[in-house]
């Protein structure tokens, strides 16, 4: 038997499941970006809200949206919208059925109408995770007026067709709220993007002003609600291993879109008016007056970090964060990283910090969370300001070592220039991959070249770092120990420094 409603009947007693009847949900949350993480995330939260507010929590259905792929939402349609979430102990695993999802679309296809689902009175809330280069922005979080996909949607908003980025369809739906003299629903972006909810709110803008819309902008700017937040909880890609444990679990029916997460769940929303699902009934939720410290320490101390932990594991032969975070020699280095470097500009309590570092560490080893470095280092053009260079710069004014900062950004490059020369066993994904392989073959020999001109790239890095000459160096003095030794040679002697 295959997950779906009349399965739930047949589910084994220790697993968990709706205490509510999914089919009498009505959508009330439009989401754009269904992933992994998505429904390990607001999706679960949004399960443990509407159990928690009975009848009147089955008007916070979502209707979540594929925006690149369709297959997954497909699967879910032929799954009645169910699916496994399978927390990951590490020596145990629990098995929880999540039924909040009514509807799963395709931006792709033109009847699915995503922009008069926005637009619909009842959706109050659209959330957003289509990953950081989802948002096509420049190094300063501005829309970048000559990203491909953005000019693209501009024509189609011209055609009057269905927009494909989530800032276009954004900007079509609100449009719609407008014209019918509607109260818009709030925009949470729940992406790892610095200040995301007035960076979205700047993206939308910026796109209807570019759409000639100007009016639509002001309106915007003035009326609609984007609060900032913060997302925490690791889940990593599905394997079949995830579909027979769930199988297992289930006893025996069939779901062929489970989802792995680690124990640890965080979700820190900025206030906003109006109705919302209580999502505090999920432990790790909660609603405060500014976010701004949390989605610091949380970009910075553990995005950061694992931006380290993949850029380095990946050319020392580590394939999982697991196995980065427990080597002898880089994971004493990602916590020295994290807690030395990465706390930079956050404003906790020095014990904190150093129970943050621990805590975070722990999660990492994890070895039931099976999370690809080759995963965690895609887009890392579109991570880097916010991630790794806020900071950096902060402690190079302040004249504090920016060691592993140096290591990070040599170790990214170096992957380029690997998969430059076809050594490197890992594929990269990111939206500015042909120039940055570009660079590094037109300078395959010269390791400051390199470093100078990925550093010279304002979009990825911002301006021009503190002490500039000294950090290219430094790289490019990486660089030719990578090209020289043995990695692990240089992360030992490394390693012996801090």
């Amino acid at each position: 038997m295959r997950l779906c409603r009349e399965a739930l009947a047949h589910l084994p007693s220790h697993v968990y499941r709706p205490d509510y009847d999914v089919s009498r949900l009505q959508p009330g949350i439009v989401h754009l970006g269904c992933g992994s993480f998505h429904r390990a995330h607001q999706v679960t939260a949004t399960q443990a809200a509407i159990n928690a507010m009975g009848e009147k929590g089955l008007r916070w259905g979502i209707a979540t949206t594929a925006m690149r792929r369709p297959e997954l939402v497909r699967q879910l349609a032929r799954q009645d919208n169910l699916f496994t979430l399978l927390t990951r102990e590490p020596h145990d695993t629990t098995a929880s059925v999540i039924g909040s999802i009514t509807d799963s679309l395709f931006a792709g296809d033109p009847e699915a109408n995503i922009a008069g689902r926005i637009a619909d009175p009842r959706t109050r809330i659209v959330t957003l995770t289509v990953t950081a280069s989802g948002y096509y922005l420049t190094a300063d979080n501005r829309l970048d007026p000559e990203a491909d996909a953005i000019l693209a949607d501009l024509r189609r908003l011209d055609e009057d067709q269905p927009a494909r980025t989530a800032t276009g369809l954004l900007v079509q739906g609100l449009a719609q709220v407008r014209a019918g003299g509607g109260v818009p629903p709030v925009i949470l972006c729940c992406d790892n993007v610095a200040h995301n909810g007035a960076t979205l709110r700047r993206a939308v803008t910026d796109f209807a002003a570019l759409s000639g819309r100007d009016a639509l902008a002001d309106w915007i700017e003035a009326t609609v609600q984007f609060p900032d937040t913060m997302v925490d909880r690791i889940t990593p890609t599905t394997f079949a291993d995830d579909i027979a444990d769930a199988r297992r679990l289930l006893g025996g029916i069939e779901d062929a879109v489970p989802v792995p997460a680690e124990p640890w769940f965080e979700w820190i929303i900025g206030e906003f008016e109006g109705p919302r699902p209580d999502w505090e009934a999920h432990e790790g939720t909660q609603f405060v007056p500014d976010v701004a410290v949390f989605e610091r320490a949380k970009l910075q101390m553990l995005n950061g970090t694992h931006m380290i932990l993949a850029y380095v594991g990946g050319l020392a032969g580590l394939t999982t964060i697991a196995e980065a975070a427990a080597d002898p020699v880089l994971g004493p280095i990602a916590a020295h990283f994290m807690r030395n470097e990465q706390s930079a500009g956050v404003e906790l309590p020095a014990p904190r910090l150093d129970r943050y570092t621990r805590n975070l560490m722990k999660r990492f080893r994890n070895p039931a969370i099976v999370h690809q470095v080759e995963r965690i280092g895609r887009n890392g053009s579109a991570k880097m300001a916010a991630r790794v260079i806020r900071p950096m710069r902060e402690n190079l004014l302040a004249g504090r070592p920016v060691t592993g900062a140096v290591l990070l950004i040599a170790s990214w490059i170096r992957w380029f220039a690997l998969h430059e020369q076809e050594a490197l066993e890992i594929s990269i994904t990111d939206p500015r991959a042909k120039s940055l392989r570009l660079i590094c073959a037109e300078a395959r020999d010269d390791h400051r070249a390199q470093a100078e001109a990925f550093l010279a790239m304002e979009e990825v890095f911002g301006p021009p770092l503190p002490h500039y000459d000294h950090i290219v160096s430094e790289i490019a003095a990486l660089l030719h120990r990578f090209d020289t030794q043995e990695v692990r040679q240089v992360l030992a002697d490394l390693a012996a420094d801090i």
